[in-house]
């Protein structure tokens, strides 16, 4: 497996030097790639009707494709990857645009992760229909691959439109779109659409069931296993060397080919606070690792 730390995105502050210095850290360590997650608005809890879900206004995200291209300019090796970006709330040209240049800027380091997201607050705020976020999804991702590999596009879907226009830069490789998620439909989008899939659960018997799902529909439509990948994450709170390890074994056996720490939530510390975290994690599992 590719081992990788999840930018921590709530403790890691305003602070360039510090996103600089923990991007350079985990490159420094050795690890494969970083992760960043995606939310672009925070609702008040205190709004009409109330609120609840796992944030609100006051949990910082910081956004992941200009987030990138400012990693991308001070790293030279280490991988990159939004899991997930919300992408049906998102415009897709947009999306192509400068998901095309985080690739250019990085030398094709960087993955797409995507997925639909669950907060229609967040919808609403962005101008987009959440009820059929999943298969406009599934449109935006075939619309992406024309946008980053042709120099004209001529495309009307149901849900977009362009009329001989295309994007320019374009990347010098596809840039691979994962998804998240763990809806049949969505595993089906993925296993049809995807270059892999990134859990939101353990290394258990649902995770098993969904590869098996996936396994068996690329091969139903003649796609191939070889070269899929599957992004894990681990958590560095409430864990040791010996249960990070078994974790991230259990991830291997089902065929994981990437995991990633997350450093956040386990106390507060400060950016050298992080990497140590991320380099005891990577020395409890050093021995599955394959970057």
């Amino acid at each position: 497996m590719k081992i990788g730390a999840v930018l921590p995105h709530h403790e890691i502050g305003v602070d360039p030097g510090a996103i600089k210095a923990f991007a350079q850290g985990v490159e420094e360590l050795g690890a494969e790639h970083i992760l960043i997650y995606d939310h672009v608005l925070g609702a008040d809890p205190d709004r009409p009707g109330g609120f609840s879900g796992p944030y609100d206004k006051d949990v910082r995200f910081h956004e992941p494709l200009t987030t990138f291209a400012f990693i991308a300019g001070v790293t030279s090796t280490i991988g990159m990857m939004s899991a997930v970006m919300i992408l049906p709330q998102r415009q897709t040209a947009l999306v192509a645009k400068q998901a095309a240049q985080v690739a250019i800027l990085s030398e094709n380091r960087f993955r797409l992760g995507v997925g639909t997201g669950w907060n229609a607050a967040e919808y609403q705020a962005l101008g987009e229909e959440f009820g059929n976020r999943g298969r406009r999804q599934h449109e935006q991702v075939e619309l992406l691959r024309l946008l980053w590999s042709q120099e004209t596009v001529d495309f009307k879907g149901k849900y977009h439109e362009i009329p001989l226009a295309s994007i320019n830069p374009r990347p010098s490789a596809m840039i691979p779109v994962w998804f998240g998620g763990a809806a049949p439909a969505l595993l089906k989008r993925c296993a049809l659409l995807g270059d892999g899939w990134i859990p939101v659960m353990g290394p258990n018997l649902a995770a098993a069931t969904a590869i098996d799902s996936i396994k068996a529909q690329r091969k139903e439509h003649g796609l191939p296993w070889e070269g899929f990948g599957i992004q894990a994450q681990a958590q560095f709170s409430g864990g040791d060397a010996e249960r990070w390890h078994s974790h991230a074994s259990k991830w291997r056996d089902l065929g994981a080919t990437h995991i990633a720490v997350a450093t956040h939530a386990a106390g507060e510390t400060d950016v050298d606070g992080h990497l140590q975290r991320v380099a005891d994690y990577m020395s409890a599992v050093g021995e599955l690792a394959e970057n």
